[in-house]
């Protein structure tokens, strides 16, 4: 079976309605833009999919990516560590107006929650939030004289992600800063959709340079020339 499609329409043809779904990225860094500008140019013609909860380090910046899906209305819940980046404003009306949820996170902890899931480790112990609103209603406990919270696995039913290059196989790279969350995510969710800027035959890449196994990806498209979101901004672009 391959795992290559043909378009990044057909791609993320397969995510309904109440999805929980990992975005890669930091910033526009490693953000795989075109699969989210697919994903909404389907809800705004079939309007699915709705109510969908994404999990990214950000609330997402502009009117483009991760803005665009909450601005859309496509966005039940955000889980992230800054929803108010330097242009939030499609998170904060949303926000503000009792029309999205936010789970928010500490960016280690996050990172760790995602990473958990991918190894199989239902929950960890953490020092950060102790004695903060963020660790109310959990258990918390004293590991050698010092206070720990304990943090459950984060999973999904997709992670969106963007790499540099990838095989046929699904073997990925990231190019510098563009790696940050999208590996852990690949391991973290049940369909792992990747965007690579440039797509070759198995076994083309070097096996110590691969970042990401093909075991964690099922969906491969290739995007030449990919959109960067801060790119984007500066232009005033509005998806």
């Amino acid at each position: 079976m391959t795992k290559i499609a043909d378009s990044v329409r057909n791609a993320v043809a397969g995510i309904p309605d109440g999805a929980q779904i990992m975005i890669g990225g930091f910033g526009g860094s490693g953000a795989p833009i075109e699969l989210i500008h697919a994903l909404i140019d389907r809800y705004r013609t079939t309007g699915s999919p709705a109510n969908v909860t994404v999990i990214n380090n950000n609330a997402g910046n502009g009117s483009t990516g991760i803005a665009a899906m909450i601005k859309a209305g496509m966005v039940q819940k955000m889980i992230c560590s800054f929803p108010r980046s330097s242009n939030a404003e499609a998170f904060n009306s949303k926000y503000l107006a009792g029309e999205i949820a936010l789970e928010l996170v500490p960016q280690g902890t996050l990172a760790e929650r995602i990473r958990a899931a991918g190894a199989g480790i239902p929950a960890f112990y953490t020092p950060t939030s102790f004695g903060t609103d963020l660790a109310k209603g959990k258990h918390t406990e004293d590991f050698d004289g010092k206070m720990y919270v304990r943090e459950r696995w984060l999973k999904a039913d997709f992670a969106l992600l963007k790499a540099h290059k990838g095989d046929h196989s699904g073997n990925l790279t990231y190019r510098l800063a563009g790696r940050n969350f999208n590996p852990l995510m690949a391991m973290a969710a049940d369909h792992t959709i990747a965007q690579v800027a440039d797509l070759c035959a198995s076994g083309s890449i070097n096996p110590e340079h691969v970042i990401t196994p093909g075991i964690f990806i099922d969906t491969v498209v290739e995007v030449q020339n990919p959109k960067q979101e801060e790119e984007l901004v500066r232009e005033g672009a509005i998806y």
